[in-house]
């Protein structure tokens, strides 16, 4: 029996629950970071180039802001699924909340020390994020979930070896810290797309499906990216890399390959988790690639990112936002389809048109932009009456 607030003992729906802030304001981050990097892409603003560079921001923000903010949510909610315990709410989620939000704004505000403020709130943030999920899992000794909560760990020594290279203490330690963020993070999505998108797949259209997983490439995926996490950022060895990232490609297309069901197509709340992990596969493809065809790292970069990452945690906000506050996650807006479209649309935009039409390149990353900011625009209209109002069914969470 979960060990949870009772009904009506606080009042603010918005700090029932991690997902409820964080999810709000990952996908708002989404909007206006995306719109602010345009600006600064196009040079209609100019940043701070002493503060950080705009690539480098954008970088950052997208790994460290927006993907964290959407995992603090999932993984608050999740852990309380798991141990039966309450986790963070009320004032303490707030103040972690404001600690992220701190960490977003501050350098566009005319604060003495900007950087340092930045560095200080967002590895406070990450630091007590990573003790938030730490209590519940050992107090309740659930052990299995340990291996989640180590990539946590990881991502906080990544932001420190990002803040490092920032501040000219270590040598390649924007470089290092970006890429470990993104790597870990899609370490991530691989260790809990493959606990649960299999189980969403065959629970909805099990009449259609027989799921199949190969013990051989759970094991083998998790060695190879470890491997791949070393020779391509802390030991580089481009020709190693390179290998065995199309030996992730080829290992996650057999994984992905015994997922398949027709009736995936007729759910976007299973689709867009689908494509999502696919875009993911052709990840490891266009890194494999790269050194062979000259394929700038870019492109991999944003299969895993604006692809992979962004549609798997938009779908992943859409289907925990509408179970845990009480509703059937089948029954969704319907302008819902409209932002995973517009996602996938910006994510095919941003990886493939580049190599179809190099000359227009410009016209390419704005065509981009507009897609991204219109699918989350939508989203967070659609899901802000979700996650500021009470659950439906009155309990509470």
């Amino acid at each position: 029996m979960l060990t949870i607030e009772k009904p009506g003992t606080y009042r603010i729906s918005l700090l029932h629950l991690g997902f409820r802030p964080f999810f709000m304001l990952a996908g708002v981050f989404a909007v206006l970071a995306m719109i602010a990097w345009s600006l600064m892409y196009f040079r209609v603003i100019s940043p701070n180039a002493a503060v950080m560079p705009a690539p480098t921001w954008h970088a950052h923000e997208m790994i460290y802001g927006y993907t964290l903010a959407v995992i603090t949510g999932f993984l608050l909610t999740a852990a309380r699924n798991w141990t039966g315990l309450q986790t963070l709410n009320r004032l303490p989620l707030l103040l972690l909340a404001c600690l992220w939000l701190t960490a977003r704004i501050v350098i566009f505000l005319p604060v003495d020390n900007a950087l340092t403020v930045m560095a200080a709130t967002d590895l406070l943030y990450n630091f007590f994020f990573v003790v938030a999920v730490a209590h519940p899992l050992l107090k309740a000794r659930k052990w299995k979930q340990m291996s989640v909560w180590s990539k946590l760990l990881f991502l906080l020594i990544g932001n420190l070896l990002f803040y490092a290279g920032i501040f000219g203490y270590l040598e390649d330690g924007v470089t290092m810290g970006l890429y470990t963020g993104l790597y870990i993070i899609i370490s991530l999505i691989l260790l809990m797309g493959r606990r649960v998108i299999p189980f969403f797949i065959e629970k909805r259209v099990a009449d259609e499906v027989r799921i199949v997983n190969r013990k051989w490439v759970d094991i083998s995926s998790l060695v190879l990216m470890l491997v791949f996490l070393v020779v391509e950022v802390y030991w580089p060895l481009p020709t190693l890399a390179a290998l065995t990232a199309m030996a992730l490609f080829v290992l996650h297309l057999i994984r992905l390959s015994g997922w398949y069901a027709p009736g995936i197509w007729r759910e976007p709340m299973l689709w867009v988790l689908y494509v999502g992990y696919g875009w993911l596969v052709i990840g490891f493809l266009l890194r494999g690639l790269a050194p062979v065809f000259h394929l700038t790292p870019t492109l991999a970069v944003h299969a895993f990112a604006a692809g992979g990452i962004g549609m798997i945690t938009l779908g992943m906000m859409a289907r925990v936002s509408l179970g845990h506050s009480g509703r059937d996650v089948y029954h969704y807006p319907s302008m819902l389809k409209v932002a995973f479209v517009a996602v996938a649309l910006a994510a095919t935009v941003r990886v493939f048109m580049p190599i179809v039409l190099p000359a227009a390149y410009p016209n390419i990353i704005a065509t981009a932009q507009v897609f991204w900011v219109s699918g989350f625009a939508i989203f967070c209209f659609v899901y802000l009456p979700i996650w500021t109002l009470p659950r439906v069914d009155g309990r509470y969470g």
